[in-house]
């Protein structure tokens, strides 16, 4: 399931996106798109809503403010911002 996953130990924070919202959200992660091979990510919401999509099961999950989903490397996935949508997404390696 979705909200089980979790970042494996040992992973050191690389790099955070600056704060997206609906405006801002790159194309990219409106689609079908994946983390790298050995990089790990977590998307952070901040405010609002945001639904996380997994391409291969076409399992969904709606994230509010305060939740966060891990981003598994290799694995298509997209985001669906809602109004008022606030997050990042961190990348850890």
């Amino acid at each position: 399931m979705l909200e089980d996953l979790a970042l494996p130990e040992g992973v050191d924070l690389v790099r955070s996106t600056p704060e997206l919202d609906l405006a801002s959200v790159p194309e990219g992660l409106l689609r079908a798109h994946r983390v790298a091979t050995g990089v790990w990510g977590l998307l952070r919401v901040r405010a609002g809503e945001v639904t996380f999509v997994a391409e291969a099961t076409g399992e969904s999950r709606r994230l509010g403010s305060g939740d966060n989903q891990v981003l598994e490397p290799d694995r298509l996935h997209h985001v669906e911002p809602g109004d008022g949508a606030r997050f990042v997404v961190e990348f850890y390696r």
